[in-house]
């Protein structure tokens, strides 16, 4: 393990920044993961209209999640949310994946 990972595990071991998840891929048991929730508001722009919307965005270690897909659902706080929009985005040490998400 170099000092990267090192530091992205105690990120996400820290309860102030990270939190218990239910990660369901398609198909596929549920499981117990730590993520990092962002819920940034974004302006979309759609042609000369733009639009204010909620955007709900996981950060999870890849340790834990090998290879998310669309569909996937994540349980956080009483809420369920499903992966959406491809391709799910690694940082450049492939620590962690970063999933776009939308409430069920």
């Amino acid at each position: 393990m170099n000092a990267f990972a090192a530091a992205i595990d105690d990120l996400f071991d820290d309860p102030n920044i990270a939190t218990d998840a239910v990660y369901t891929p398609a198909g596929d048991d549920p499981m117990t993961v730590r993520v990092i929730a962002r819920r940034p508001d974004e302006i979309v722009g759609f042609g000369d209209t733009r639009i204010h919307t909620q955007t709900a965005v996981f950060d999870v270690r890849v340790s834990e999640i090998s290879a998310p897909v669309t569909g996937d659902t994540l349980g956080v706080g009483g809420e369920t949310f499903v992966v959406q929009g491809e391709p799910v985005r690694r940082d450049p040490d492939r620590l962690t994946w970063t999933l776009d998400a939308r409430p069920v």
